[in-house]
């Protein structure tokens, strides 16, 4: 941003998602790769700066590089099966020394204070415990993996009122049995079990795999679950992003709305994903994010948004506040996880079977991602519901895109009697009809 006017616009574009995101709960989880790539202290700046827009943040860390190190140093050999650790006593010691340094780690990075940096006046404290009560795996094709155990229930009664009053809370993959023993579990179980325990909002995998691509080389940006899961039959994706793709969904499945893979190597990847439309990962919902529906008057302030530039640089005509909200529903608009990206309306004229189609106004941060033709396409449909035969619209500068849709140029007479008379001669628009 390099002018005031910029960084006031790029405020301004974020103010929806704070709104959005204020007191909701976040479960953030990040391999120990993270942290062995130097990536620890940045993190912790841009999850104090979530902290600090009200959302609630509990974090899971991994641990696999430092348990491997701490075995190495041990001459003892490490043992998967199917990716997963068989953790005996003494890969169990060395998990637990892992664990215990990589949270003093953590609770430093979050104990930053200096001035001139994100951290100022931070003052975030860390809670941590034995939250995850857990279960040993036992034996998985004829292979015992020991000690190594998966969540069984998460202290989200505990968790709550931690979060509440304002701390951080931290889980290592470690749990612990209600006879006094400890497993050794993956940190993608351990986010995953504290996601829906939760009821969290959001799942964030800050990962160490680069964004997920398809079998034709295309960034994977979003996915339902539903799509994931044949994404993940599909097998083409390498194992460790499978791996991530299948606790996201477990995630989905169990009630979490989104989860998110997104890679640290990109530094700020956390803060990009959430606050920009398109993100910097992959992100997986439920549902489908993305609605393309008829306006309600919750909606107008969203419209207003999006015509107003339009209508002070001379595309569109003016309207007021009380005119849309008279008109809402001639409205449709396209929506994404809660913000209005897209508008248009259609105004009948029944005795001639035509509609003209207006406003329609794409984002111009989306623009050129189909969102326009999606809007026309749904409009053309909604006409023909109705009992239209013909769609006509009045541009003065976007008369090329139209007609590369089927619209032809056609002359005021070919307008209906009663918009003829509202035709202003002096914006001089151009008339464009499709035969739907």
């Amino acid at each position: 941003m390099q002018t005031p006017i910029e960084f006031v616009q790029w405020l301004r574009s974020v103010a929806p998602y704070i709104h959005a995101f204020r007191n909701k709960t976040f479960v953030v989880a990040f391999p120990g790769e993270l942290v062995l790539a130097g990536a620890l202290p940045v993190l912790a700046q841009d999850l104090s700066l979530l902290h600090a827009l009200g959302i609630k943040v509990v974090i899971v860390h991994g641990s696999r590089p430092q348990v491997a190190e701490q075995l190495a140093l041990r001459n003892a050999k490490e043992r998967f099966h199917n990716g997963l650790r068989i953790t005996d006593s003494a890969a169990l010691e060395c998990a637990k020394e892992a664990a215990g340094e990589l949270r003093l780690d953590i609770e430093a990075a979050f104990s930053q204070g200096l001035p001139n940096t994100p951290m100022a006046h931070a003052a975030i404290r860390i809670i941590s415990g034995n939250f995850v009560t857990a279960k040993p795996l036992g034996v998985i094709d004829g292979v015992d993996l020991e000690l190594t155990g998966v969540a069984r229930k998460v202290a989200y009664e505990t968790i709550h009122p931690i979060l509440d009053a304002g701390g951080l809370v931290l889980l290592s993959p470690l749990g612990f049995s209600p006879t006094g023993e400890i497993f050794n579990l993956t940190m993608e179980d351990v986010a995953v079990a504290a996601a829906i325990a939760l009821r969290a909002d959001k799942l964030i995998f800050i990962s160490e795999i680069p964004m997920m691509i398809d079998a034709a080389g295309e960034d994977i940006r979003e996915l339902s679950s539903h799509q994931a899961e044949a994404v993940l039959g599909a097998g083409f994706l390498p194992s460790d992003a499978s791996f991530y793709l299948q606790h996201a969904i477990k995630a989905c499945n169990g009630g979490v709305a989104r989860a998110h893979i997104v890679p640290f190597a990109l530094d700020g990847s956390a803060l990009l994903e959430l606050f920009t439309h398109d993100g910097v990962g992959t992100m997986i919902s439920y549902q489908n994010l993305e609605t393309l529906r008829e306006a309600t008057i919750e909606d107008v302030g969203g419209i207003l948004k999006l015509i107003e530039p339009l209508e002070n640089d001379g595309t569109l005509v003016k309207r007021g506040r009380e005119l849309i909200e008279r008109e809402v529903e001639n409205f449709s608009v396209i929506e994404h996880d809660g913000v209005i990206f897209g508008c248009a309306a259609l105004y009948p004229f029944p005795a001639e079977k035509m509609a003209e189609m207006a406003c329609l106004t794409v984002n111009p941060e989306v623009q050129a991602q189909g969102d326009g033709e999606r809007i026309l396409k749904h409009m053309e449909n909604r006409a023909r519901a109705q009992g239209f035969k013909k769609l006509f619209v009045l541009t003065t500068r976007t008369a090329h895109w139209f007609l590369k849709r089927g619209f032809v140029a056609a002359s005021v007479d070919a307008l209906p009697k009663d918009r003829q008379h509202m035709y202003n001669w002096q914006r001089k628009s151009l008339v464009l009809v499709k035969t739907l």
